[in-house]
Parts: C-alpha cells; structure tokens; sequence
C-alpha cells in the first residue's frame, strides 16, 4: 500500500466517507493547478457535497497530512494575496493594515472579509508544481500563488484571457538585468511584479511619439517604487535590475476593461471567521489558533446564549446523580445541535452554553432545533425538566485567546448575554440585526414563525432595544 493510500485509510476513519472519496479522486487525477489553494465551498459546490462536511474533511485531512492549511490576507480590491501563513498566530495583529501595490489602497484586515483559510495538497500526498513556486511561469504564478481563491479565474481560456491584457512579460534571476522593448498604447499600463507585489503606474494617454522612450527599473529590498510616470503612447525601452535574492516576473498589464472584468468575477470562499466558529476546527485546534496579545477584528458574528431554567432545583428534585446525566443529555444535544448548523461551543459556564454561528439565520435554527430537542428529552421524563433560555445577537467583535482557547470580546458578546437573561422560560429572544437579517427573514417565513417585539432595557447597555420573542 502507498503512503497516499495509508493516509486517506486513515481519513476515512474520522471523515465522511464520499467526500473522502471525492478528495482522493482530486488528489489523484486533478491538474496541478486544481490543487493548490483549494476553495473548500467551491470544491464542495462542484462535487455536489455538503460545505459543513466538506470543510470537516479537509481539516482533518489537514493534521494527517494530506492537505497544507493555509491563511491569507486577501486584497478586497483585486483579490491578491499579501500574506499567507500556516497558522493565525504567525500572520495577523502584528500591523494595523496591510496595502496592496496594485489596487493602490491600504486595508485594515477582518476576519470574515480579508482572510482566506485554503488547503494545498502535502508533497506526501502528490508533488505538484506550486511545491516550488520559483519555477512556475508568470500566468501560473499569477493563477497559483498571487490571486486569491475568491477570485473566479476561468479553468479554460484563462491563459488566453491573459493575453488580451498582458503586452509583455519576462522573468529576472537575482542579480540579473534584463530589457523589456515595446509600444505602449493610449491606455494605462501597470508594470507589476507579483513576486514582490511592486507596481509602476503608467500613464501614457498623451501625444503619441515616434521617439524611444526609456525607464529604468531597480528592485530591491525597499520595493519602493516611484508610484505615477507620464509617457507617450509609443515606444518604450524599460531596463530592469534585480537585486533581490529571488526569481522576479515583471509583467505589463493593460489597465483596461478585460482586467477589470476578471478580477470583478468572485465566488465564495472559506473565511477566517466561518473557520473559527467550526467545531471540528475547534475540537482539532483547541490551543493554536491565537497568541495571546493578538485582537483580531470580526464585521460580523453571531452568538448564541443559553442556560437552562431551575437547574439548581433539578438537582434536589430527582438528585445530583440523575440530575447530572440529564445536564450531561441536555449538552450534547446542544452541541450536536450546534455543529450540524455551521456554529461552534465557545463555553460553557455552569449551565449555560455560549455558542458562535456565521449567520443569523444559523443560530436562529438551532436555537429552533435545541427548543425542540429539549422537549424530547422532557417527554421521556414525563416533567419539563429541560427549559432552554435563549439569546441570539448579531455584531462586529474582536476575537482573542483566553485562557489558551480562543474567546470573543465585545458589546456584542455582552448584548448577546443580556438578551439571554432578558428571555422568558422556554422562550428565544433575538435582536433586531437578527430577525430582519435576509436570511432570517427567509427562515422565519419559510417556517411560518410568529414575532413578538418589546422594547427593553439591558443591564449596561445604554438605551433601550428591540427584542423578538420567536414563536
């Protein structure tokens, strides 16, 4: 048996078995390019499998060995990646934006917006080209390593798509000078080199000249440089140094429509926040996901409290021992719960749980399918024993370590908690950012749910809100 084998025999044990199959497949027959950087929901939506389950599987075929996990800083511009790393802690809280050379802008990096979490196939697995990037030529290096899996690049016609924008190219060894000879157009041209993410900015919509123009272009360690240059449309001689220690691919796009149009073309991808709120993710990464000084921004996560009504009294009414099983019971279904709606337990304290969705509309169905799950369990009591109240909020937040597991911090997490405390027995209080979220809209008709709104006023938080008891 091969090592690959080996190791999706040891996939199988603890993935679903069709997507270990569909991976497999993918490792074994995909080209290169299909494997480096994988978009899990886009191979998910391809393969026709579930994005939850999928997910699940590329994480655990992650710590086998099968796949590289790996985090990117995406530009939301141009959908470049700044920075990749193997693991949150090495990559983010260290600067308080990140600027990218092409689209000219600067970015202060969000969780569900700027970060990527992809996987690369492990050289164990199956050697591929982008294992050694160096040697990639520029249309692969641009498709491969630079852009980002958001951005929707075409599988056929994509080096041809290329060529309409591209007016040259050409690769530079350290050390190494080079000439690049052309006519520039009437049209903005960047000089752009993906390796270092510089760019020159040409502006040659003047009088066109019959005259050779020149530009001499040094790459080192700064990477500055000059951001603008004026020239006329015509013949151009660009004379370019490396002195860099690293294999250069200075290319010159077209700043026209059929660039714009490419890097406007996007599709879903696997966030850093989607990830965090994973259970399996949780459960396989308990201890590496923060360093503790970093506070990393979120524009939008949804929490979930819960506790359970009378448990003090639960416990001297049927005693510590049955009580006990019955908590125990109530927890597991609730995680259960939980995991099969895309969330993750954060904590729990005492009796209550502490639960993290990526939408919405996600905790609002578990919060549906724990209300229900408690009443299965009282049935086989004959008393109602298990009485869930529940909060549901909807916010930005920041997401730290504490206490070596990663936790969240807030005026969100803190709303969340008050509108827990504020629910009645048996009752499902969410905000307004909850119910009128497209989403929940979707769901609240689809299951013909009632909504009972009441102004109310939270221990620390300032003014009054609306709350919705969900029937």
């Amino acid at each position: 048996m091969s090592e690959t084998e080996n190791l999706f025999s040891v996939l199988r044990e603890s993935a679903d078995k069709a997507t270990v199959d569909a991976l497999r497949q993918h490792v074994e027959k995909a080209p290169d390019r299909s494997l480096v950087r994988i978009n899990a929901l886009a191979f998910a939506a391809n393969a026709g499998l579930d994005e939850e389950t999928v997910i699940a599987a590329f994480l655990h075929a992650s710590v086998i060995g099968i796949f590289d996990m790996s985090w990117n800083v995406l530009c939301p511009g141009c959908g470049g990646v700044l920075e990749t790393a193997a693991s949150l802690k090495t990559m983010l809280g260290k600067q308080k934006e990140y600027g990218c050379a092409l689209c000219g802008q600067d970015y202060a990096p969000t969780l569900d917006e700027m970060v990527e979490v992809t996987f690369t196939v492990n050289s164990r697995a199956r050697r591929i080209a982008a294992h050694s990037p160096d040697t990639l030529p520029v249309k692969e290096y641009l498709r491969q390593i630079y852009w980002g899996s958001g951005v929707d690049l075409p599988g056929e016609g994509y080096e041809e798509l290329l060529d309409e924008m591209l007016l040259e190219v050409i690769e530079v060894q350290p050390g190494e000078k080079a000439v690049l000879s052309l006519l520039l157009p009437a049209k903005w041209v960047l000089l752009f080199e993906p390796v270092t993410h510089v760019v020159q900015v040409i502006d040659a919509n003047g009088e066109p000249t019959q005259q050779r123009q020149s530009l001499s272009v040094t790459y080192d360690r700064a990477h500055v440089l000059e951001r603008n240059l004026r020239f006329q449309p015509g013949p151009l001689r660009i004379a370019i140094e490396n002195r860099t220690d690293m294999r250069l691919l200075p290319a010159l796009f077209i700043a026209d429509d059929p660039l714009h149009h490419m890097l406007a073309k996007r599709r879903p991808f696997l966030t850093a926040t989607r990830l965090l709120t994973n259970q399996t993710f949780r459960d396989l990464h308990r201890t590496d996901t923060l360093s503790i000084d970093q506070r990393l921004k979120i524009t939008s996560l949804t929490f979930l409290f819960s506790d359970l009504r009378g448990s003090t009294e639960l416990y001297e009414r049927v005693g510590d021992l049955v009580a006990f099983d019955m908590v125990n019971a109530h927890f597991k279904a609730i995680g259960e719960i939980v995991a099969s709606e895309a969330g993750a337990v954060v904590k729990t304290i005492g009796d209550a749980v502490m639960a993290t969705f990526p939408t919405p509309d996600r905790a609002l169905a578990a919060a549906l399918r724990m209300r229900e799950a408690m009443a299965m369990l009282n049935s086989g009591s004959g008393h109602e024993n298990m009485v869930l109240k529940i909060g549901i909020h909807e916010g930005p937040c920041i997401a730290v370590s504490q206490n070596e597991q990663q936790d969240y911090f807030g005026q969100t997490v803190n709303i969340a908690a008050r509108v827990q405390k504020a629910a009645d027995a048996q009752a499902i209080f969410a905000t307004k950012s909850v119910v009128e979220h497209h989403l929940s809209v979707a769901l609240i008709a689809d299951k013909s749910l009632a909504l009972h709104s009441q102004m109310a006023v939270l221990r620390g938080i300032d003014q009054a809100m609306s709350l919705y008891s969900i029937g």
